[in-house]
């Protein structure tokens, strides 16, 4: 790709090399953990499993010593840590102690039960609020700030934006689009996946392509995405699985949480809270960029539906 915004944000000429991502903090762990298993092979799996359900046990523990719990290898328990973020076995044992230290400090119980058909409504509303708070922690804590802020760069210089979603990702596409069009940047959702082929044709240089889909592997989100990429746009990932297919044409990918599903809380739902939070997070920051333009938006279009929002209109 020749795209001197591309360049800028992966090292091209005139570019700064970006430091190494620094470990996660000890409360992302266990978010860590919940994003990254999907992908990982089974006997890893069951070193991340175990340190997520036993920080303060596993923290005593030496590599030999882990590998022989979870009945794996050493180098399986240190390859682990690297895939988690951090340099070594070291560094995880010290967050895990960390993220004891946390737990020991008279932190309420969670409420981890799912929602039984016979739930009292109480019960549910109470249930359903704690989910929807840990997945927007659990987005926040394993949100990469340094994509953001480079996919906050390119959509403040856009061109044009073009959002591709189906589903619940979908209405998510609609939000961002509407939230950017309100602060006078040119932006299109595309449920379609017909009409959004045809229109990632035109994109080049210059212009954003941003997939929404949390498996990463719906077809007609990567399409267009793919032709995008191929045309020259910068594009942009929200996916809760970072290793998916659609991570490989996107410049940029920004990791939710993955949902816990549930018989009566599919996917959708949890998906759609941890999506809402990153496009929530790249409008606040290409507005904070173009604040000189877009506050002057954004008070003409509450000026323009303001009449529409008053109580007590008389008729004619």
């Amino acid at each position: 790709m020749t795209n001197e915004l591309k360049e800028t944000f992966a090292g091209g000429p005139g570019a700064t090399t970006p430091a190494p991502p620094a470990p996660p903090a000890p409360a992302a762990l266990a978010a860590k953990v919940r994003t990254l298993a999907p992908s990982m092979t089974r006997s890893m799996q069951r070193v991340a499993e175990a340190v997520a359900d036993d920080p303060a046990g596993c923290a005593a523990l030496t590599v030999t010593g882990l590998a022989e719990l979870t009945g794996t290898s050493e180098a399986t328990v240190v390859r682990t840590a690297r895939l988690l973020g951090y340099p070594g076995y070291r560094d995880l044992r010290l967050a895990l102690a960390g993220l004891a230290a946390q737990q020991q400090s008279g932190r309420a119980p969670a409420i981890t039960t799912d929602i039984a058909v016979d739930d009292p409504m109480a019960d549910v509303v109470a249930k359903l609020a704690y989910d929807e708070q840990q997945t927007l922690a659990d987005t926040a804590a394993g949100l990469d700030t340094v994509q953001l802020a480079a996919a906050v760069s390119a959509l403040a210089g856009a061109r044009r934006t073009d959002v591709y979603g189906v589903g619940a990702s979908g209405l998510v596409a609609q939000d961002l689009t509407q939230k950017l069009l309100r602060i006078g940047l040119l932006a299109h959702a595309h449920s379609d996946p017909h009409l959004a082929v045809t229109n990632a044709v035109q994109l080049r240089s210059g212009d954003v392509a941003i997939a929404i889909t949390h498996s990463g592997s719906t077809g007609d989100v990567i399409e267009p995405l793919r032709v995008a990429f191929e045309h020259g746009a910068t594009t942009v990932a929200v996916t809760g699985r970072p290793d998916s297919p659609v991570t490989q044409y996107a410049d940029h990918v920004l990791t939710t949480s993955t949902a816990r599903e549930s018989e009566l809380r599919p996917a959708a739902m949890s998906s759609r809270t941890g999506q809402l939070l990153v496009v929530d997070c790249l409008f606040v920051g290409v507005a904070q960029r173009t604040y000189d333009a877009a506050a002057p938006a954004l008070a003409a279009s509450y000026e323009a539906l303001a009449h529409r929002h008053r109580a007590g209109r008389k008729g004619p």
